[in-house]
């Protein structure tokens, strides 16, 4: 069942992205995002044809529904955050004109630049000179229930204030509003931020300054100089929807997928909600903690931190007995560590709900694939619950079988080193075939 990909993936480039690979891809995408030619093996390897419509159902920031229309195919990707979504929705709008683009953000720069020298700050300033805040400017801030949803120095107070003045001139150009943001949300995480991902998301030493608005102007101009290469491709329909991957029965219209390929999240610690908090908060797809939780209840249930009262997606898989031997194991293992927290006691619980999450998306899935329909799953195994191991590809195909799907083999993608047990933990892709016959 197991079998390698034989692509020569080595730990340092499997997810990295080539040259020729970065038009639109390279807009926004997230540090471990799987590599687009991942997805145009697999396209190869289904062997589909022109009419096929690809659906990446945790979609991300788009890498596949984006390779999919480089290759022609039609693709649809669903995902719950709110940033990602729009991250991917925009990476597949090739539409706007690039000399036009151009220009409107050079007069948003203008703007922006203009307005800030009005209150004494330089945008750019001299390497290695701070920038003094002059004493009578006040600081731009965010209002207070966004600022608690941020990590702690996330963002210095100087940049953050030639963020807000630069969103505001983006609000006022008549049109492109979505490219704009979206090189505003790639410009924050590298380059003016204070943040760092390695692979998780952390703060470095605070940048008391930052050019703010030629950074952007810089990642702007690179989607106009990719939209005149993209627009050559012949066009083809890529859509998103901002939904629960668990329910989409009335999402997808029936018989309407041929191909699936994704990479739903890990069952890990890895709060997929904290890495992308920032340009989150600051592009104003979240306001307060409130809207937070609410967001995480549309999400997998794959870390401690989305377990709220109500969860029931364990039901899913309470007759399946490998998840019900790791729940046990995991809370044995808790017990006899002695470890007490609340999060740690809800390892177990999350274990299952996972799983179950998992397997209430795969029943949902089927009304919606066309006969012999072809699906695959980049996964991980993790030993983040008290260095249990947890067998992910193995679990999840044995899941999709007791649905109808019939499983077509295990490849080996990569491996990394599980910083707990210094284990090599597989990541894999689960290839499944839907036979059609119910």
């Amino acid at each position: 069942m197991q079998s390698s990909l034989g692509l020569a993936f080595s730990r340092g480039d499997s997810n990295r992205l080539d040259v020729s690979d970065r038009a639109a891809h390279d807009w926004y995408r997230f540090v471990l995002s799987f590599p687009p030619h991942l997805v145009r093996h697999y396209m190869e390897r289904f062997d589909l044809n022109s009419s096929a419509c690809v659906l990446d159902p945790f979609c991300g920031t788009g890498t596949t529904i984006v390779e999919c229309k480089k290759l022609g195919f039609s693709s649809v990707g669903v995902e719950a955050h709110p940033m990602s979504q729009f991250a991917s929705a925009t990476k597949v709008d090739w539409s706007p004109d690039p000399d036009r683009l151009e220009k409107v953000a050079a007069t948003v720069a203008e703007r922006a630049i203009d307005d800030l020298e009005r209150r004494g700050v330089v945008d750019d300033p001299q390497p290695n000179l701070v920038q003094e805040t002059p004493p009578l400017v006040a600081l731009r801030k965010l209002p207070v229930d966004a600022d608690k949803l941020l990590l702690n120095n996330s963002i210095s107070p100087l940049p953050l204030h030639k963020t807000l003045i630069l969103l505001e001139a983006i609000e006022s150009a008549p049109e492109y509003h979505s490219h704009l943001r979206l090189a505003l949300a790639r410009a924050l995480v590298s380059t003016i931020s204070n943040l760092h991902f390695g692979p998780e998301v952390g703060v470095g030493p605070p940048k008391e300054d930052a050019p703010v608005v030629s950074t952007w102007l810089g990642r702007v101009l690179q989607i106009a100089h990719d939209l005149r290469t993209l627009q050559k491709i012949p066009r083809v329909n890529a859509t998103t929807h901002r939904a629960d991957s668990r329910i989409l029965k009335t999402l997808l219209r029936p018989k309407s997928i041929s191909a699936v390929f994704t990479s739903p999240p890990y069952p890990n610690e890895k709060d997929y909600t904290r890495t992308t908090r920032l340009e989150t908060v600051l592009l104003g797809f979240i306001h307060d903690k409130h809207e937070l939780q609410k967001l995480k209840r549309t999400m997998m249930r794959s870390n401690r931190r989305g377990v709220y009262k109500g969860a029931d997606d364990h039901q899913w898989v309470s007759d399946v007995d490998e998840i019900t031997r790791l729940a046990e194991e995991i809370e044995a293992r808790r017990i006899a560590m002695g470890k007490t927290s609340g999060f740690e006691r809800l390892y177990a619980t999350v274990t299952k709900l996972y799983f179950g999450g998992m397997a209430r998306h795969l029943a949902d899935l089927r009304p919606a694939l066309r006969k012999g329909a072809m699906l695959g799953y980049v996964v991980g195994d993790q030993a983040s619950y008290l260095r249990v191991m947890i067998r992910t590809g193995q679990i999840l195909a044995s899941i999709a079988k007791s649905l109808g799907y019939e499983v077509v083999s295990i490849d080996l993608f990569r491996t990394r080193l599980a910083t707990a047990t210094r284990e090599q933990l597989r990541e894999e892709v689960v290839v499944l075939r839907w036979p059609g016959n119910s």
